[in-house]
Formats: structure tokens, sequence, C-alpha cells
């Protein structure tokens, strides 16, 4: 462990973090970042509408009604207001609530919920431009994404979700720039929330996954209410010798790599974010893809192939636990659903992961069919092979073999959705459509929400885009 108690200490990592959110403005960063800052906002408020009309909705709902707390703030896709915590904690688990936002590799962990309904929550009725909040959101990525790679991929190895222990930050930094909290105020702030970063992948497969992204937006609101109204707490979280870095990381973490790589590069250009084409856990959608593509190579369907195998690389199936699953939720961490439905129905989308899609009997009598397995082969020749997610290491492999003779296999290195592999404005607006179907918002509404989320840095004020989505 590379941390040191540095108590009264001003350079820091901690310091060093909250100057950096302090004195970067959009300015600072490449021409790309806007642009690409854009696609995954629009692509954020896509999935925290379809996490409305998810199975999680209801529960919410319960819990928001017996809280019995009036406010103003709004949860999308809904049309009710709550409390600015508690519309973070819905609209955060919401936006992680059927796996389909997007992935930070590096981080390794799923951002952009937790930034967008933590400070769509902070509002409070002010008049905040598009690009403010493209250049909030842009730098919230930069400080969690850096914070993963100072924390290294061991952090989740030992079985944090780092989407609740380390967006947190993220969230909290963009919170600080929007509202130009000082660095010393912001210290404070990132004391508070250091003590109150959670969630452990054991949950995956059940609705407590996406409570993470819930749980660390309302922390991060909550962190920075706390500091600006002069709540004190450690200013040197991340480098003490018992702060964050050395309780949460291993030998390996050091937080001087995270003050040290702020902005060179800047996250948002380089390597960026991955937007999902599919509504499931990131590790199956070279899989998928792969299926897909050799189902259209093939021509084959349920009755024609004999048998899939999809090789994976070693560790690629870490979190895929659920080889039969029985619900929606485990569907989404199970390969062998994912490959049994694409061989069943030839697509993905939303409705594949139901609870019914996944008890269906044609998809019980495939899974003798299909075979998923970690391979060594997979591997490849990354040196930074081990450092990578479950999803973007090594490559997969799938193959298919037909009941007359015919077989093909086909090697995905990079997903769909991935920065090399990015979606287009017209993919993601049949994606918006989807997920604002699926939350029962009218085309009337989403339609030019969408058109503003194209030209967010030109749109003065963000409440007429809220109010159509809420």
């Amino acid at each position: 462990m590379h941390a040191t108690n540095t108590s009264d200490s001003t350079t820091g990592a901690t310091a060093a973090i909250a100057s950096f959110v302090a004195t970067t403005s959009l300015s600072d960063l490449p021409p790309a970042a806007v642009e690409k800052s854009k696609k995954a906002i629009a692509d954020t408020f896509a999935v925290i509408l379809a996490g409305a009309g998810s199975e999680v909705a209801e529960p919410l709902h319960r819990y928001v009604k017996a809280a019995g707390e009036s406010g103003a703030s709004p949860i999308l896709g809904t049309g009710i207001t709550a409390g600015a915590e508690m519309a973070a904690l819905v609209n955060g688990t919401f936006g992680h609530a059927l796996d389909f936002d997007d992935v930070l590799s590096i981080m390794p962990a799923h951002p952009s919920a937790v930034i967008i309904a933590a400070v769509l929550a902070s509002l409070n009725g002010q008049r905040v431009s598009g690009k403010a909040l493209v250049e909030a959101y842009a730098l919230g990525v930069e400080v969690g994404g850096k914070i993963g790679v100072g924390m290294t991929n061991e952090h989740y190895q030992r079985g944090f979700h780092a989407t609740g222990t380390l967006a947190l930050f993220s969230a909290l930094a963009a919170l600080i720039k929007l509202n130009g909290l000082d660095v010393a105020t912001a210290r404070q702030a990132f004391g508070i929330a250091g003590s109150m970063a959670s969630g452990l992948r054991r949950n995956f497969g059940t609705m407590t996954k996406p409570l993470h992204t819930g749980l660390a937006a309302r922390s991060a609101l909550t962190a920075f209410r706390l500091a600006a109204s002069g709540f004190t707490a450690a200013p040197d979280i991340f480098e003490a010798k018992a702060g964050f870095f050395t309780a949460y990381g291993t030998a390996a973490s050091d937080p001087a790599v995270t003050a040290g790589s702020l902005g060179r590069p800047f996250i948002v250009v380089d390597p960026g974010l991955a937007l999902k084409k599919f509504p499931c856990c990131y590790a199956c959608h070279r899989g998928m893809d792969g299926l897909l593509q050799l189902r259209e190579q093939l021509g084959f369907d349920a009755g024609s192939v004999e048998k899939v195998i999809c090789r994976m690389p070693p560790g690629g199936m870490l979190v895929l636990t659920y080889p039969r699953p029985a619900t929606g939720l485990e569907g989404k961490f199970s390969l062998e659903y994912c490959l049994a439905a694409g061989v069943l129905d030839g697509k993905y989308g939303l409705a594949t992961f139901t609870d019914d899609a996944v008890r269906r009997p044609e998809i019980e009598a495939l899974y003798s069919r299909v075979t998923a397995v970690e391979d060594p082969a997979c591997r490849g020749d990354d040196p930074n092979f081990e450092k990578k997610s479950s999803g973007s290491r090594g490559f997969v492999e799938v193959e298919a073999v037909m009941k007359d003779g015919r077989s093909a296999k086909t090697r995905v290195d990079i997903p769909p959705g991935h920065p090399r592999r990015e979606l287009t404005w017209d993919d993601l607006r049949g994606k918006f459509t989807d997920c604002a179907t699926h939350a029962a918002i009218p085309s009337a509404r989403a339609r030019p929400a969408f058109e503003q989320l194209v030209t967010l840095e030109r749109l003065d004020d963000l409440r007429p885009l809220v109010a159509l989505l809420s």
C-alpha cells in the first residue's frame, strides 16, 4: 500500500482532486468531450426512464410512500416528486435497474446514472444550462474513473461493486463543480463521502445491485449538502493511513496514481465510456454479439442448431453466476440464458429480460445445446489483461454447429457500443424510444426531449427537458 498519513497536507491526493475539479473547465477538455458527454447523458436519461417501468419500480414507490416526505424533485417517468435525497436514490436505482446503463471498464463501474441522478436531484428549481451539466458530468467521470485506476481492478476482485463505492465520488465531483464549492469545503465533502461508500458484488442479480447506484447518488448529494452546511470530515480521506485507499484497496492501490493522472488524458474521450446495446451485464455482450453474427451467417434457429459454444477469457465469467436463471434479473447475469435467448429470438431487447421470458420452456430446452466456458486461449497477448474487467479483457469466441453439419465460428474482441464501436445518434434514438415506451412516456414528449439532448450544450435551462420526462 502506498497511502500515507498526511492529515495536515495540502499536497495529498484529496487536495489534488478537489483543486482539479475547482480549476478545470469545459474549455480545458478535448473538443470531442462535448459530443461524447452528450451521448452518455442522453443514454442515461433513457435508462432511468426504462427503470421506471422495471420490477424495482413498485417496491420503490411503496418505499417513497411509506417515507411520507414531500418535495419538488422529480422522479423521472413517474409523475411523482419527492425530497431531493429520496429522488436521487430512486432515479439512481432506476438508472441501473435494467443493467442498460453505460460501462467504464477501467473503473470498472457504471458512473453516469449516479452522476445524473445526483445532479437532477440537486437542481432545486434552479436554472442550470446544458453546458454546465456537460462540464460537471465530464469532470465527474474523470474523478471517479481515475480513483478506479488508482484503486486498481483488485478492488472489484475483492467483492466491491465499484458503482457503489467509486462512482459516488464521480457524482460528488459533479456536484462540487456545478455548485462552485471551494477547495477546502470540497475536501470535507470527499471526507464525508469516504465513510458512505458501499456495494457488494454478492448482490448481483437482485434488486440491490441497482440500489447501489441509488445509494451512491443519494450519498453524494448528502455529503455535498453536509459539507456546504459546515459539517466536517478528514480532509485527506484518500491518502491517509486509515483512509479510503487503505481500507478499500489492496497493496497495489495508490492514490498518487489517481492524483497524477487527472486529465492525462480525459477519460470521457480516452478511453471513453461504452454505451450498452443490450440490457444486461456487459460481460455477456461479446458472446451475444457473436451469436447474432453466426445466426445471420448460418441462418439458424432453435430447430436447426445442434450446439453453441461460447469461449470466454479467464475471469470473463466472474460475475455471470446464474447458469440456470429463474428471474429476469438473474438472466442478466447468465451467459447461458443470453445465448439461448439469442438462438430462440434472434434479437435482444428489454423484453428479453422479463421473468416470463427467462422461464419459457423453449429456453429450458436449449440449455443442453448451449455451453459457456472460460478458455485460456482467449486470453490473447494483452499485457494489461489482469487489469481489465470481465467484459473487456481478452477476446470471446463463439462457435455454432448446425444439425445439417455446417458450422462456423467468430471472434469478438470489442463489444458493440464500446468507444471503438460507438453507438450513433440514430442508435441512441432507437434506444431512447424503447426505454421511454417501457416507462409509458408518450412519444409526443419523448421525441422533443431526445432532440434537446442532442443539442444539450445549447440548452439554456434544463427544467423544460426534465419536465418532459417526469
